[in-house]
C-alpha cells in the first residue's frame, strides 16, 4: 500500500475558511492528550488554560491588551504575504519602534506636553519602517531573500536594545537594573477602562484592521498587491511594479510593527526593558495565516493567540504547568493549520500494489 497526494482540480472555498476552525479543534484534542500524558486532569487543565483567563472583566481587558500588538502586526504582515513578500522580522521592527518611541519619552522626560505621545507614535512608525527598509532595499537592489535578512535583523535590534538599557539609557536610580526610567505621565497611553490596563492602543488596532480591509479590497494599490501575489506574470503584463509593491508592503508592515512596539512601551510596560515582547512579532505570523490573511479573520485570530499567552500564565500559577506550554499550543495550531491546508489542495489516494503499473515501485 502506498499513500499519495493527488492535486485537487479546484479548492473548496468553504473549506478555506473552515480549516482554521478544524485546526483549533485538532489542537484542543492534542492538548487533551498532552495534558493526560503529563499527568494533569485534561478538562481541568483546559479550563485553566482557555476559560479562567477570560472569566472576569479584568481578564477580558487583558485579552484585548495582548491581542492589540498581534492584530497590528498581523494586518501588516498579511498585506505583504498576499504579495509574496515574506517579512519574518516583525519582532525586530517592533523592538526598533519601541527604541525610537522610548527615546522620545526619555529625551522629554521632564516635559509635560500633550505632544509627547503623538511624537512617540511618529517615532515608533518611523523606527519600524527604517528597520524594514533594510531588507526591502536588499531585496530590490540585490534580490536578497527578505526572509533571511529580516529575520537576522531581529537579533541585531534586540542587541541594540540590550546595549541601551545596560548602558546609556539605564535608569540612574534603578539600583543598577537593566531598565530605563519609568516614563512620565505625558508619555503613557491613557487607560480606557478604570481598574484595568486596557489602553488607547486597542483603538489603534481596530483602526488598523478597518484600514487594512479598505486597503486590500477597495483600493487600486491593494488590487495590485493581490494580482502580484496571485500571478506575477499577469502583473508584469499589466504594468504593475513589483519593486514598488515590495517597498510598500515591507515599509507598511514595518510601520505597524513599530507602532506595536511603541504601544507596548507606552502602555502595559511603561519603560524600556531588555525584553519588550514575548514574541509577538513571530506569533503574528501564525495570526496572519490563521486569519486567512483577511483583516477581520486576523482580529479573531489575534484574540485566540492572545488567549494562549493568558492561558499559559494562569495554568502556570494554578496548576504549576510550565510556561513553555504557551509555545507548544501555538506550535500545534500552526502545525495543524498547515496540515489541513495541504488537504485543501490535495487529496490522499491509496495506491494498492495490484493497481500499480508493472515495474512501478520496484
Amino acid at each position: 500500500m502506498l499513500l499519495k497526494l493527488e492535486a485537487r482540480g479546484q479548492r473548496s472555498r468553504p473549506m478555506v475558511y473552515l480549516t482554521p476552525v478544524l485546526a483549533i479543534v485538532l489542537t484542543l484534542i492534542a492538548g487533551t492528550i498532552m495534558f493526560a500524558m503529563l499527568g494533569y486532569p485534561p478538562m481541568q487543565a483546559l479550563q485553566a488554560y482557555f476559560i479562567e483567563p477570560i472569566s472576569s472583566a479584568y481578564g477580558l481587558s487583558e485579552l484585548l491588551v495582548k491581542a492589540t500588538p498581534l492584530a497590528l502586526i498581523g494586518v501588516g504582515l498579511a498585506i505583504g504575504f498576499r504579495a509574496n513578500v515574506w517579512n519574518i522580522g516583525a519582532e525586530g521592527q517592533l523592538t526598533i519602534g519601541a527604541i525610537f518611541a522610548g527615546g522620545i519619552a526619555l529625551v522629554f522626560y521632564e516635559v509635560d506636553s500633550p505632544f509627547i505621545l503623538p511624537l512617540m507614535i511618529v517615532a515608533g512608525l518611523l523606527g519600524g519602517m527604517l528597520w524594514a527598509a533594510i531588507p526591502a532595499y536588499l531585496r530590490v537592489r540585490f534580490n536578497a531573500n527578505e526572509i533571511l535578512t529580516s529575520l537576522m535583523l531581529t537579533y541585531v535590534a534586540i542587541l541594540i536594545l540590550s546595549y541601551l538599557v545596560h548602558g546609556p539609557w539605564r535608569d540612574p536610580d534603578g539600583l543598577n537594573f537593566p531598565e530605563s526610567r519609568i516614563f512620565s505621565d505625558s508619555a503613557v497611553l491613557p487607560v480606557l477602562l478604570e481598574g484595568t490596563r486596557l489602553h488607547l492602543g486597542a483603538v489603534f488596532a481596530l483602526l488598523a484592521v478597518v484600514a487594512g480591509w479598505v486597503f486590500i479590497s477597495r483600493t487600486l494599490i491593494g488590487f495590485q498587491v493581490r494580482v502580484i501575489g496571485l500571478s506575477p506574470m499577469a502583473a508584469d503584463y499589466a504594468g504593475f511594479s513589483q519593486k514598488a509593491v515590495i517597498w510598500l508592503t515591507l515599509l507598511l508592515s514595518g510601520a505597524l510593527a513599530g507602532l506595536a512596539g511603541m504601544i507596548e512601551v507606552s502602555g502595559p510596560i511603561g519603560q524600556l526593558l531588555p525584553t519588550i515582547s514575548p514574541g509577538y512579532g513571530f506569533t503574528a505570523i501564525i495570526v496572519a495565516f490563521l486569519g486567512r490573511l483577511h483583516p477581520l479573520g486576523i482580529l479573531i485570530a489575534a484574540l485566540l493567540m492572545a488567549l494562549t499567552y493568558l492561558g499559559g500564565e494562569v495554568a502556570q500559577i494554578d496548576m504549576n504547568l510550565p510556561l513553555a506550554i504557551t509555545g507548544v499550543f501555538q506550535g500545534m495550531i500552526l502545525f495543524f493549520l498547515l496540515a489541513v491546508d495541504v488537504l485543501i489542495n490535495y487529496r490522499i489516494r491509496i495506491d494498492w500494489p495490484g493497481n500499480r503499473p508493472a515495474g512501478e515501485g520496484q
